[in-house]
């Protein structure tokens, strides 16, 4: 984690703080992330779908980029978000050289509603700024992911068409910029 950039502090308006994953909470997260994808609709394949290996396996996410958490004051997770500082990681799907990029933003079903989502990708935003040099913070999202992307025109993020682009054959993702 970058020494000039520290997680805000628990909000008197959310009761929530965002900070980076801990590695008893890998696990759990992982099963946050793998349930809202699923729950979602947003694998093609379903319970079969070889990317819950990946939304499970934070330990690896964090090993090699940085996963923030939003938690209650009583240590519940309510959610997560993989953070790419820079183009160069394997976590960079689209980020160049000089922008972040943030992945598998997940939020429990029982905070939804609560902002937790919107914080994640605020922290994010702020988390890019810190990185010297960077100057859009990108992401990467399926089409169905409706509530996600509404999320992301609220926040002043663009579409970017011409980053749009397939992982495997036959699942389009969209891309977003937000220039910092």
């Amino acid at each position: 984690m970058n020494a000039t950039w520290t997680p805000p502090a628990a909000s008197d308006a959310t009761g929530f703080a965002i900070r980076p994953v801990r590695p008893a909470e890998h696990r759990a997260l992982g099963e946050i992330s793998a349930r809202a994808y699923l729950d979602g609709g947003l694998l093609t394949r379903g319970a079969d779908d070889p990317y819950l290996d990946v939304l499970r396996d934070v330990a690896r996410r964090a090993a090699e980029a940085e996963v923030l958490v939003a938690v209650d004051p009583d240590g519940t997770l309510l959610g997560g978000v993989t953070f790419v500082p820079s183009g160069g990681s394997p976590w960079a799907d689209i980020a160049g050289p000089d922008e972040a990029e943030f992945r598998v933003l997940t939020v429990s079903g029982a905070a939804r509603g609560r902002g937790v989502g919107e914080a994640l990708v605020r922290a994010c935003a702020d988390r890019a700024r810190a990185v010297g040099g960077c100057v859009r913070l990108v992401l990467s999202v399926i089409p169905q992911a409706v509530a996600a992307r509404r999320l992301y025109d609220r926040m002043g993020f663009a579409r970017a068409p011409r980053r749009d682009w397939e992982p495997v054959p036959g699942v389009r993702l969209l891309a977003y910029e937000l220039t910092l």
